[in-house]
């Protein structure tokens, strides 16, 4: 357990109105306690309060991960027919029928839901269930040295592991080719199995996706090819993207790419203590609209990294959050002509006191590969 988070937790679930906090596994349970658990079959959930010690419900071939920690453990059997009462015992602990709880809806599976509501309201007083990620984000979007630290040493393996892939790569290879050879250079390079994501690597017309899924095109002269990559490091991940030239390629290819290169030093730039994440998003999306490529550029100009690939804080342009030390976020705009060429440029920034930091400098010049 993290008592210093713990403690930020009470104050936050009180500011919210909140009786309870209810987690499965997952990257806040993690961030609270330091307890990993794999989504299964077998239902995992822990609940905090703002005045009691935690209660965690978990199978009890997992107990021990629990053993001398600050929490009342509620293990459960393997016959699915007895974990109802174990679930029932555990929030009824806490007097929760009847009471406010919150939730994180994009992590809370149905399956642990539906154990916490019945348990809740075995009384027949009715919970109220409520969106608890306003208060979670409070916590985990401000990230201490530490956690710093673990995100700069993540950015560093994702760029080595790149730098080591390169040399491979030559015309013919195809996209799945070239992931698989990145995967094998994060883990030698030190990421973590359990990567923040799969890498995206597109060329030519589909380097114009986003989300492109590496397929079996082969590299083709005059390919922009973009590679979106990322390491895990203690938990923390990065979260990159570079664009290279595959031989000589037109100039039209060379002009989006300065295009998006400007507009990233512009939103880089624009990342500074107290200034709305929508400002980021202005200045990137500025220099693009203003070079004709308005229309080009389909998504935010990028969002919150930690423990999680996508979170808090949002570069968007409607969005007046102002940036606070200690958010890291991504950099990421991009110009994509459909079924011709892409190209993204990519950078993970942190707020400080004075300024902000980028934490990747891999060269963003077009580079030309083969």
């Amino acid at each position: 357990m993290n008592p210093t988070r713990l403690t930020e937790l009470s104050e936050s679930l009180r500011t919210s109105g909140l009786s309870a906090l209810a987690l499965n596994a997952g990257p806040s349970l993690v961030y609270l306690t330091g307890l990993h658990f794999h989504l299964s079959e077998r239902p995992v959930v822990a609940i905090f309060t703002a005045d009691s010690e935690p209660v965690i419900v978990l199978p009890e071939l997992e107990v021990l991960k629990v053993t001398g920690m600050s929490v009342r453990a509620f293990p459960y059997p393997e016959n699915p027919a007895e974990w109802d009462s174990v679930f029932r015992r555990a929030v009824q602990s806490l007097g929760l029928d009847g009471k406010r709880i919150g939730v994180e809806p994009r992590a809370m599976r149905l399956l642990e839901f539906r154990y916490i509501e019945a348990a809740v309201g075995a009384t027949g007083r009715r919970p109220e269930f409520l969106d608890a990620s306003d208060a979670i984000s409070r916590l985990r979007v401000h990230k201490d040295a530490d956690e710093i630290a673990a995100m700069r040493k993540a950015v560093a393996v994702a760029q080595s592991a790149l730098e080591a892939t390169l040399p491979f790569l030559k015309i013919g290879m195809n996209e799945k080719e070239i992931a698989g050879e990145l995967v094998i250079q994060l883990l030698r390079h030190g990421s973590q199995s359990e990567m923040p994501f799969a890498p995206i690597v597109s060329a030519g017309p589909n380097s114009a996706n986003p989300h492109a899924v590496p397929s079996e095109r082969k590299l083709q002269p005059g390919d922009l090819l973009v590679v979106d990559w990322g390491a895990c490091v203690d938990g923390y991940i990065s979260d990159l993207t570079r664009t290279f030239a595959v031989g000589e390629v037109d100039e039209e290819w060379r002009k989006i790419h300065q295009i998006v290169l400007e507009a990233n030093a512009a939103g880089r730039a624009a990342a500074k203590p107290g200034a709305p994440c929508a400002n980021v998003d202005k200045a990137a999306r500025d220099v693009i609209e203003k070079a004709g490529y308005g229309a080009y550029f389909t998504h935010r100009t990028g969002h919150g990294i930690g423990m999680e690939g996508h979170e808090e804080p949002y570069m968007r342009g409607d969005n007046m959050q102002p940036l606070e030390p200690g958010m890291a976020f991504t950099v990421e705009p991009g110009i994509y002509l459909s079924g011709r060429n892409g190209v993204r440029i990519e950078d993970n920034v942190v707020i400080m006191e004075d300024g902000a930091e980028c934490l990747s400098d891999m060269p963003r010049e077009l580079r030309v590969l083969g």
